[in-house]
């Protein structure tokens, strides 16, 4: 408080406690038509990993099933239909209580991206790419999402750091839904087979009659123009309590402006009472790095031919892979067992193809809180290196190309 305030004379005092009244009445009445809750997940656990490089890895983890978060959401009735609404949502690491982590295999990067290279080449390698490995290293606070919209009659608009179409997608007809290691999208997170989550980006949302559907733009930002590090996307499908089915697609610029990763997505699932049964398909094109620009202009600074950089090292970095993914939800006793198969199949020169199975239990403890145990079975080829992590942190990549990986997770999860 400014030191001159003190000097303000009494009757300007008396006349300001006169206002409190009148301006509490205002924020009373205002509070009736708002609503704000607070919310999260704290969600903690101890996984033994094979196949990490140096041993076998166990410890005590965040975000096993699902990333550890809090997050504020709130709504307002405009009246006729309309409502405003916010979410602002941080993640935190409950073991350290930090924003960020980075997997368990460090900066290591697979074999297929530094091999036959010069040992120069590979350490430039992997102090630009390996130490970019991680969740949320920029340490945003809210990193998961953070948007403001309006919802209509006709549909909601939305904007700020949102999920992707795709992604939705996925996290829908994934069995574990994006869950433990045992989830699909563990074996297309190094390189990223999926964009999660993208800042300045708008949405508009629409659900009706059990079809839903959403347009997305995030706007690149940059100095050499808008287009250039943008995403697009668009999804749709149907759903009721017994079945459903939907696509999704993203679509990324670099900030060159080239084509750069694109993720095609489809699933469907049908309950038949004993069981839910969940499928999914994605195609996950990369014709050009979404970092090759930066990547390339870095090498070359530090001292990488150029000739090098263009034909021996940033063609490792594109993608042309398949994924398929079966599940099922299966209500056993007074929990549900999911069971889940998932393969990737590159097509690339490199062939890193890699299959997972795995069985997740959770047992509720009550409405809010469940015990939760997952066994996973990565099986890379000779040059894949999956390592699994969980939902909210990368696993990383194995010791060596073909060298398999299984999990081990429990963990204690609490949603308030």
């Amino acid at each position: 408080m400014n030191r001159n305030a003190q000097f303000v004379s009494t009757s300007r005092a008396l006349a300001a406690f006169a206002v409190l009244p009148l301006s509490l009445a205002v924020s009373q009445a205002l509070a009736q038509t708002a609503n704000v809750t607070l919310y999260g997940i704290v969600d903690v656990g101890v996984q033994h990993v094979t196949g990490v490089k140096g041993g076998d890895h166990t410890s005590l983890a965040s975000g096993i099933m699902e990333g550890s978060r809090w997050g504020l959401r709130g709504t307002e009735d405009i009246g006729n239909g309309y409502k405003a609404m916010f979410v602002l949502e941080s993640r935190f690491e409950a073991d350290t209580g930090g924003l960020s982590n980075r997997p368990m295999s460090g900066t290591q990067l697979p074999d297929r991206l530094t091999a036959g290279l010069p040992p120069a080449v590979q350490a430039a390698l992997n102090s630009a790419v390996g130490s970019q490995l991680g969740v949320n290293l920029p340490g945003r606070l809210f990193d998961r999402q953070a948007f403001v919209g309006m919802v209509t009659p006709f549909g909601a608009i939305l904007a700020g750091r949102q999920y992707t179409p795709a992604f939705e997608i996925s996290n829908r007809y994934d069995a574990f839904a994006n869950a433990s290691a045992a989830s699909p999208g563990q074996l297309i997170s190094i390189p990223a087979g999926v964009d999660i989550r993208e800042s300045n980006s708008v949405m508009y949302r629409i659900e009706l009659n059990n079809f839903y559907g959403s347009a997305y733009y995030a706007f690149g930002e940059l100095s050499s123009g808008t287009k250039n590090g943008r995403l697009v996307g668009i999804n749709g499908g149907y759903q009721t309590s017994k079945w459903g089915a939907g696509i999704g697609y993203n679509e990324r610029t670099n900030s060159a402006g080239q084509k750069s990763l694109n993720t095609l997505v489809a699933g469907a699932n049908y309950d038949f009472g004993l069981a839910n049964l969940f499928a999914m398909y994605g195609l996950i094109k990369e014709p050009n790095g979404s970092s090759a620009p930066e990547l390339r202009a870095g090498l070359i600074a530090g001292g990488v031919p150029s000739v090098l950089v263009d034909t021996g090292i940033l063609p490792r970095f594109m993608q042309d892979v398949r994924l398929y993914h079966v599940g099922a939800r299966i209500p056993l006793g007074v929990g549900t067992l999911t069971a889940g198969y998932s393969q990737v199949d590159d097509r690339r020169a490199t062939n890193a193809d890699v299959t997972s199975y795995g069985v997740a239990y959770t047992y509720p403890l009550s409405k809010r809180t469940d015990l939760n145990a997952v066994v996973t079975q990565v099986n890379n080829n000779a040059n894949a290196q999956v390592l699994p992590g969980g939902n909210g942190y990368l696993g990383g990549v194995t010791a060596y190309g073909g060298k398999d990986a299984t999990s081990f997770q429990f963990s204690l999860r609490h949603k308030f």
